[in-house]
């Protein structure tokens, strides 16, 4: 069967690879329909995401049907369509044992640390599928990165009173916007992409957007946007070491900063005159939890989550290879693509 592998960095290739043996005791074997595509699959083209290993199949944000399940496999049958929770734990070391699967000492993420979805057909265990008849395979599809952004957001725990500014309007900046909106909290959003603060203004609905464009002028708008407060919760969604440096400034007294974008790069940031005298919190937030599929499901089933705005981008598997690289230039205006199998 084909499959689509990045050889290294820039080059995609369709290769052929054998069809799944049976599976075994708790796992199944799952027919691929949608594959978003986000910021991690975009680095591993671009040779910039830090766990990525090449070659690799990629492809972690799945809406699947079930084709097949193992001995012991009691929460999924033969056709139920299912999102997949890509995060692959090993249940039994020190993180694992105290609930926190997201960052499993051996954590293997599909499509990054190991061979994902963009093939027609790949085993996983069963545990992994979340049940979800009433979503579309397309918005299965946008289930994780949605649950990207609720993680972050339950990582600073932001209240209905109070401000949150989310830096970088990508699709898990956006994701963190809808979950800050969830909380009841006042939502400002930056980035420097005019077509982002476009979309989150007149389909997100978010009137407080501004545009990223140096810290000094950036801290006077947050500032005049807040009376002064400044924002008690900031998400930097961006990747840039100079914007998670800066971060730290858009923060209010006893604010919360939260890392949820990635960077090889080291970051710095003064203590004492922000850091200290705020007395900040800086949190780190990876992947997601079990927990958050499932909640996640039940509000795109209710419509407190509208998916509609989300997918501005579909493809055909086939031409995967032809418009991947296309995607990646704003100017495609891309939130959010996905990959039809067929």
């Amino acid at each position: 069967m084909n499959a689509l592998l990045l050889r290294e960095p820039g080059r995609f290739e369709f290769v052929d690879v054998p069809e799944p043996q049976p599976p075994g005791p708790g796992e199944a074997i799952v027919r691929v329909r949608s594959v978003g595509i986000c910021g991690t699959d975009y680095g591993g083209f671009r040779g910039t995401m830090p766990f990525f290993s090449y070659p690799r199949i990629p492809g972690h944000e799945l809406g699947v049907e079930v084709a097949v399940v193992g001995d012991g496999v009691t929460n999924v049958r033969p056709g139920d369509r299912c999102c997949v929770e890509p995060y692959i734990n090993c249940q039994n070391c020190h993180s694992c044992r105290r609930g926190l699967t997201n960052c499993c000492e051996h954590h293997q993420t599909l499509g990054v640390h190991c061979d994902g979805g963009l093939r027609p057909l790949f085993t996983l265990p069963a545990r992994k599928l979340h049940l979800s008849p009433a979503l579309s395979n397309a918005e299965n599809a946008l289930v994780e990165t949605l649950a990207i952004g609720c993680h972050a957001i339950d990582r600073a725990k932001p209240t209905w009173n109070e401000t949150v500014l989310v830096i970088g309007a990508g699709p898990i900046g956006l994701a963190a916007v809808e979950f800050a909106r969830l909380t009841g909290a006042r939502v400002i959003v930056m980035d420097r992409v005019a077509g982002r603060l476009e979309f989150v203004r007149t389909r997100l609905g978010i009137a407080d957007t501004l545009p990223a464009t140096s810290f000094a002028a950036d801290e006077a708008a947050v500032r005049h946007l807040t009376d002064g407060r400044m924002a008690e919760v900031v998400v930097d969604a961006t990747g840039s070491p100079e914007s998670m440096g800066q971060a730290l400034g858009f923060c209010s007294f006893g604010g919360r900063l939260v890392y949820v974008g990635i960077t090889q790069q080291t970051i710095s940031f003064p203590h004492a005159p922000v850091m200290h005298r705020r007395e900040l919190s800086l949190l780190a937030s990876r992947n997601a939890l079990s927990r958050d599929f499932t909640r996640i499901i039940g509000l795109i089933e209710s419509k407190a989550i509208d998916t509609r705005p989300w997918i501005t981008h579909r493809l055909p598997f086939a031409d995967t290879i032809r418009e991947f690289p296309e995607l990646i230039d704003p100017a495609s205006g891309v939130v959010k693509a996905v990959i039809e199998m067929p």
